[in-house]
């Protein structure tokens, strides 16, 4: 039942009540036995329905400004509710699934003011002592006033990596999550400036948003639960698993892939440590990034992948002892001086608000890294030493081919089964959004599986894992918010809860970033952060070979605990 009644908007699921007020949620019961899980929602300080605009701008439609808002008895199951004010109009369906009980809202709302980005549905009142689980770095479970997460934004899927939020309680909760598999863009805003329980729910347009008066077309489906956040997360995982077919996926993991136990990130070379580390872990359980693998500095001249001689030892080795080697190749990203770069330069990412190009540059002098936005064409050709490199829309096949066609090569030469192609996780909304109307997000997902399927097929890693890339990735890169700023606590605080790992760990393992050696208090709390949140045991081996050998034959407390676990 879904009924108005003088002002407000019953709701009584198999599994739930629910009062709605205004387009907010005021009441939200479980039925087995009344646990309140929302309070204290003051219906005329906010709008349930805004309009968002650049820069998280917002515009309340509601009932101010000579506005007016109605309700219509659609059916048993739904109730909409229609706004109009002078910043605009909208709809938000209340709903229910017969099946499941879930209260399900749609909002959508429009203006003649052009420049809109999405619509926000406000979630709010949330009990103050639950917490918000999240797939944030790979899952996170905080209270919602912390500053980590607090009056932040968070855009799906390059952040907010499935479109899910769980509010957990001692022994129960309740759940925020839409199925979507048409890759629509989507947000999660974390609190505000003046409150903290509350959640915003962003449902984007798509790029290019100057003339944009308009966004909706995603529904939030709201159940409560009993146990932990496994509970509902298992929910969402059947759901994904349906969605994409994806015990089709499962079914085309390498036989291997189950038995890597632990993993090697950035590895700079030094067939010598492949000896060292042999004595330590069966080498079929060790999966190597190889970064410095290639006759070209790191992150230059993409996308030509030919081995060095070095790096060509390397890899033979390795495969000899029986370890997995993942190159370092890049899905995405193209150096200006590349011969390729102009048949592409107009497909590059732009900024879906300021429109600028989207690119990364890299400071060998100073070791550092960053956006680079250059408005000038002839800047990027320039600066070469500082490695730029533009990023290219997947969404254009002609790209796919090219990055391909070179992956394969490499392919061949050195007789790999297994490819790493950096900043997988980098899709999102552009103003040139739509390229083969693709999303870079879709475009994304097919760039995977393009390359899993050179020669005789490969296993792919990945910077980044979410919802998306992970039914193509076999293994993912994790960051881990905190440890670029030597920030224990805060790398602490966000570890704990391998939400992501219970998600996708079926098929895509994650293992650890970089600076994983264990040498330093930072270094080891990392490790045993990545290893909390449900990563495989990641080290960093030193760049000197000799210092390589050495790391590994007498390992550290936290080195000889990845050697153990791999063992295990």
């Amino acid at each position: 039942m879904v009924e108005y009644r003088n002002g407000k908007i019953y709701i009584d699921t198999l599994t739930l009540e629910a009062v709605v007020e205004k387009g907010f949620i005021t009441s939200l019961k479980s039925k087995a036995d009344g646990e309140e899980f929302i309070t204290g929602v003051d219906i005329n300080r906010d709008a349930a329905l805004q309009l968002i605009y650049s820069d998280d701008k917002s515009s309340d439609i509601s009932e101010s400004k000579f506005g007016s808002i109605e309700y219509y008895q659609i059916s048993d199951t739904c109730v909409d509710i229609r706004y109009e004010n002078w910043n605009g109009n909208g709809i938000i369906s209340v709903m229910e699934d017969l099946e499941t009980g879930d209260l399900i809202i749609e909002p959508e709302a429009y203006s003649s003011r052009p420049g809109v980005r999405a619509c926000r549905w406000n979630l709010k009142g949330i009990r103050e002592d639950l917490e918000l689980v999240v797939p944030l770095y790979q899952g996170m479970k905080l209270k919602m006033d912390d500053p980590i997460i607090r009056n932040k934004r968070w855009e799906w899927p390059k952040s907010w990596e499935a479109g899910l939020a769980i509010l957990q309680g001692k022994e129960s909760g309740f759940w925020v999550r839409t199925y979507d598999d048409r890759y629509r863009y989507k947000a999660l805003k974390v609190g505000t400036n003046d409150e903290y329980n509350c959640l915003g729910f962003d449902t984007e347009a798509y790029g290019p948003i100057d003339n944009n008066l308009a966004a909706g077309g995603l529904a939030w489906r709201i159940n409560v639960y009993k146990g932990d956040w496994t509970v509902p997360a298992s929910v969402y995982r059947d759901w994904l698993w349906e969605a994409y077919d994806l015990a089709k996926e499962e079914a085309e993991r390498a036989p291997w892939f189950n038995d890597v136990k632990m993993a090697i990130t950035f590895c700079p070379g030094g067939s010598e440590m492949l000896d060292a580390l042999a004595e330590k872990v069966d080498p079929n359980r060790v999966i190597i990034h190889f970064s410095n693998w290639r006759k070209y500095k790191y992150d230059s001249n993409y996308p030509t992948y030919v081995a060095s001689k070095e790096g060509r030892e390397f890899i033979k080795k390795a495969q000899q002892l029986g370890y997995h080697v993942m190159p370092h190749c890049n899905s995405m990203e193209v150096d200006p001086n590349h011969e390729v770069f102009n048949m592409l330069r107009d497909f590059q990412f732009r900024h879906i608000e300021n429109k600028q190009l989207m690119g990364w540059f890299w400071d060998y002098i100073n070791r550092r890294g960053g956006q680079y936005n250059p408005n000038a064409n002839t800047q990027m050709y320039k600066h070469a030493e500082h490695l730029m490199m533009a990023k290219i829309h997947p969404g254009l096949k002609t790209w796919r081919h090219i990055l391909g066609v070179n992956i394969l090569r490499a392919v061949e030469d050195l007789s790999l089964d297994a490819i790493f192609i950096d900043i997988t996780l980098n899709t999102m909304n552009l103003h040139n959004c739509l390229v083969e109307n693709m999303t870079t997000t879709e475009a994304m997902k097919i760039l995977i599986k393009h390359v899993a399927n050179l020669g005789n097929k490969l296993t792919v890693g990945g910077e980044g894992l979410n919802e998306i890339t992970m039914q193509g990735l076999s293994f993912a890169q994790a960051h881990l918010v905190g440890i670029r700023d030597a920030d224990i606590d805060t790398m602490k605080r966000t570890g704990g809860c391998p939400l992501n790992a219970f998600l996708f760990g079926k098929l895509c393992k994650t293992f650890g970033y970089s600076g994983l050696s264990g040498r330093d208090e930072v270094s080891a709390t990392a490790m045993e952060v990545d290893l909390s949140r449900g990563v495989l045991p990641t080290i960093s081996v030193p760049d000197n070979p000799a210092e390589a050998v050495e790391f590994v034959r007498n390992p550290n407390k936290a080195v000889r605990k990845v050697f153990d676990l791999a063992n295990s």
